[in-house]
């Protein structure tokens, strides 16, 4: 049996702006391909497919055509768990009916802990894997709330909280696994793991009260064969445990990983054991940094050109004083060529000017929480209170990250 994992599709992303629809669709559509070709029979998503909790209309119809598509091949099952960026709703609408397709959807933790517990059946009816599938677990989820206390107080509770329900759901599988037969139990979830490997501006984000939250690995149970996660975007194991990892995202989520290798990792248990085999993803859409003064951008982008690259760019220069415009320099470079523009920025008047005013930054380009340490450096507050307002700004982000707007 071949189990396929993935994580953090993040469909109708957009970067600088510019959507990537076309970049999605061909992943897509390279993945349904990849499927037949490894005769998966099993294919685990662990959570962000994607990127807000009211995507588009174009990015929820690429998933259920990849559905209707991956149940059309040799795949038998899909397990959908919800990430921190889904509207569990949303997810969930469609389940009953998905349901009879073998398409399992978990958006959401639910009172009965039964529903994450799926037993996956070949086609002459005979168990072949127990699944674990655990969604994003929310900070409502896991943790009653107190007056009056501290921000230790929630991560400790956070923390003790997934920890028992992670417990609580390999003890069920363990005896679902004495009931049924000798198989295979395999967990899935979406959170931020301790020692995980993150890239700047790649859109993780902190999944709860003024900390990422990172859990130890203890916290998984030992019954688990191979451990499916996602949220961070890098492929990883979790520390040195070759059967706990990250798929990390298909494509890369910004110029900081234009550079990474993106992966699948496919798992198979036969009658000898476990092989785990990392499995690398081309490029849909190149992305490419190019960094230095105005001779070391412009000889880059010569470069390109003479490749014909498509890719798109972001460019820092980083000379304080040019002798004309750096717009204009950039796109005589970049003339009669596919070459795209994203980002044009100047690092060094960046760093000078913090607060400044420029026409080619929108709002749209700046994290909330660029914007908030603005704020507290317009404001002039002093270093002694920041930690405290960050404390509670992330507070704020967080339980508006976890509001879900379907839901209503």
């Amino acid at each position: 049996m071949k189990i396929l994992h993935t994580s953090d599709w993040h469909l109708g992303r957009m970067l600088y702006s510019q959507k990537r629809y076309e970049e999605f669709e061909a992943f897509l559509l390279w993945f349904n391909g990849f499927i037949e070709q490894q005769m998966i029979d099993v294919l685990l998503v662990a959570g962000d497919i994607f990127d807000t909790t009211t995507p588009s209309n174009k990015a929820q119809e690429m998933y259920y055509q990849f559905l209707s598509r991956t149940m059309q091949s040799c795949c038998r099952h899909v397990v959908v768990v919800g990430g921190n960026h889904d509207s569990p709703t949303l997810l969930n609408a469609p389940k009953d009916l998905l349901r009879a397709l073998n398409v399992h959807i978990v958006g959401e933790m639910t009172e009965n802990i039964e529903d994450e517990v799926i037993t996956l059946r070949d086609k002459a009816g005979k168990a072949e894997v127990i699944v674990c599938a655990v969604p994003f677990l929310r900070d409502r989820d896991v943790r009653q709330v107190e007056a009056a206390e501290s921000i230790d107080d929630k991560v400790t509770k956070l923390n003790t909280g997934i920890a028992q329900h992670y417990q609580k759901i390999g003890q069920l599988a363990e005896m679902l696994k004495k009931e049924v037969a000798n198989i295979p139990i395999v967990g899935m979830g979406h959170l931020f793991t301790t020692g995980g490997t993150v890239t700047e501006g790649d859109g993780t984000r902190d999944l709860y009260v003024g900390t990422a939250l990172k859990v130890e690995k203890n916290i998984f149970p030992a019954c688990f064969d191979y451990l499916a996660l996602g949220h961070l975007h890098i492929a990883q194991t979790v520390g040195s445990e070759n059967s706990m990892r990250y798929s990390g995202s298909p494509i890369p989520m910004g110029f900081n990983e234009a550079n990474q290798q993106k992966k699948l990792i496919v798992i198979e248990f036969d009658e000898r054991g476990k092989t785990i085999t990392e499995h690398l993803i081309p490029t849909f859409q190149p992305l490419v940094q190019v960094k230095g003064n105005i001779e070391k951008i412009t000889a880059r982008i010569s470069d390109l050109k003479a490749t014909k690259s498509n890719a798109w760019l972001e460019v820092e220069c980083t000379e304080m004083d040019l002798a004309g415009s750096l717009n204009e320099m950039v796109n005589e470079a970049t003339k009669d060529t596919d070459l795209k523009v994203l980002r044009l920025k100047n690092k060094q008047i960046e760093n000078r000017i913090l607060s400044r005013t420029d026409e080619a930054e929108e709002l749209g380009d700046l994290e909330p929480t660029d914007v908030f340490e603005r704020l507290l450096d317009a404001q002039g507050v002093a270093n002694e209170n920041r930690d405290a307002l960050w404390a509670c700004y992330r507070e704020i982000l967080a339980e508006l990250e976890n509001n879900d707007v379907n839901a209503n």
